[in-house]
């Protein structure tokens, strides 16, 4: 963040009082005796703070401090008076000053009013950077035609408060896709509520989704608001919605057809106004046709829906999400970004990728992790073939066992592909599907390595 502090006072005595302390605070300090000055020495150096005296030769500080902040608003302007009136700094305010100091000064009150400005300027800055690593890190990569349909439907309808539906397998950015139109619509400075319907227990499902009063039921120590309640004048995105019993999809819907609740053990209707956002990676006509999904919700729902194509439908993407995925690992481990040979990204278009882009982003960042040089050849790669990857796990224990009884490169990739299993294992309290999915890999072919690595699966839930 630039520290530096331009003052502008006609009194030579305050200048040189107000730089050396200021200085001794770790500021870098410039001066001048004039508005005039001072409006060029802002075009020249672009401060990050202005402290101004309203009475000056020629143009006054207010004028000045129009001048300012009509070509450099982000510059934050102090505005100082031996003479000042309650209708002089109300003036000041209003034309944009961070704030007003009467003469004499305090030099603590300077000081304080500095430190206060400069916290504020980096928060603003901090604040900056962190909306466009949020907007690139919901960025859907990909120039293939399918992205692309996908890119322009999002641009067509995020502006619109239209309910929209997606569908697609897991792992192929259902997620992405519902921020990406949260952030392009016209709620996009208000809450984004996600809510994993899967992983909501349904004797909770009500006071989850609309909150709940103090003592309505035992363990309600104190009133919760609900996710409804949260994504007031947002988005709300139930994500895998098929998964829900029929006695929540229910208690869906009549919020959605009332746009009102109620909370668990309170009589008040609470109204609210959100945009739903839905995904599933199910047929939901074949889960209607089953039984398990209500046509009712399905249709109020399905308003616009939304096909995330699997990459193994845009495999020309694959050279565009890895080079994403190599510089954001830089970026998380604060090394150098590492490279990937040619040869290498046309063996990772070969392959069908079933477990679509998070499946992807697992693989590279394992080699991330593994690879010792700064580039990564085809040589680096386990075994990508799905055939030959099944008949290799039946016979896993063996080979571990030999292999580590070597130091060869191979046992070493064993022994982390070990950890990296169990550490997965551990964050998903042994549930054997979530760790399947979140890591690429089919649930039996997990199956065989855990038995096959001597893994202790402590439950499945």
């Amino acid at each position: 963040m630039n520290r530096n502090i331009l003052i502008v006072d006609d009194e030579e005595s305050i200048r040189q009082s107000l730089e050396g302390i200021l200085a001794d605070e770790g500021y870098e300090v410039l001066t001048v005796g004039s508005g005039e000055e001072a409006i060029r020495m802002v075009g020249d150096e672009l401060p990050s703070l202005v402290l101004l005296d309203i009475w000056l030769p020629g143009i006054d500080g207010i004028e000045t401090l129009k001048a300012i902040k009509s070509e450099y608003p982000q510059v934050r302007v102090v505005m100082m008076s031996g003479h000042g009136t309650i209708e002089t700094a109300v003036k000041a305010t209003k034309l944009g000053a961070f704030d007003f100091i009467e003469k004499p000064l305090s030099l603590e009150k300077v000081i304080l009013i500095v430190n206060n400005a400069m916290d504020m300027i980096r928060l603003e800055e901090e604040n900056i950077l962190l909306k466009k690593r949020y907007g690139r890190e919901y960025e859907l990569t990909g120039s293939s035609e399918p992205v692309l349909e996908l890119k322009e439907m999002i641009n067509i309808i995020a502006p619109t408060n239209a309910w929209v539906l997606i569908m697609g397998e897991n792992g192929t950015g259902k997620e992405l896709v519902a921020r990406s139109i949260h952030r392009q619509s016209k709620r996009a400075l208000k809450p984004f509520v996600e809510v994993n319907c899967a992983a909501i227990p349904e004797e909770l499902i009500e006071s989850e989704l609309f909150g709940h009063e103090k003592g309505s039921f035992t363990g309600a120590t104190e009133k919760r608001r609900g996710k409804f309640d949260l994504a007031n004048e947002g988005t709300i995105f139930l994500d895998e919605v098929a998964d829900m019993s029929l006695k929540a999809q229910a208690k869906i819907l009549r919020i959605l057809q009332e746009k009102k609740f109620e909370r668990v053990g309170g009589t008040k209707l609470i109204p609210t106004d959100v945009r739903v956002i839905a995904a599933t990676n199910k047929n939901l006509e074949l889960e209607m046709e089953e039984g398990r999904f209500r046509q009712d919700l399905f249709y109020r729902l399905n308003v616009i829906p939304l096909n995330v194509p699997p990459l193994r439908d845009r495999k020309e993407d694959v050279p565009l999400l890895v080079n994403r995925f190599l510089k954001e690992f830089a970026m998380k481990e604060g090394e150098g970004e590492k490279m990937i040979t040619e040869e290498a990204l046309r063996i990772l278009m070969k392959h069908d990728w079933p477990g679509n882009v998070r499946e992807l982003k697992n693989f590279i960042e394992r080699l991330v992790i593994l690879t010792s040089g700064n580039v990564i050849t085809q040589e680096d790669f386990p075994p990508l073939d799905q055939e030959r990857r099944e008949d290799q796990d039946s016979d896993l224990e063996a080979e571990f066992n030999e292999a580590v009884d070597g130091s060869s490169l191979r046992a070493a990739r064993m022994d982390f592909e070990r950890q990296y299993i169990a550490k997965k294992l551990r964050e998903f309290d042994g549930n054997i599907t979530k760790t399947a999915e979140a890591i690429g890999l089919e649930r039996s072919n997990l199956h065989r390595k855990i038995k096959a690595y001597g893994l202790e699966v402590k439950s499945e839930v």
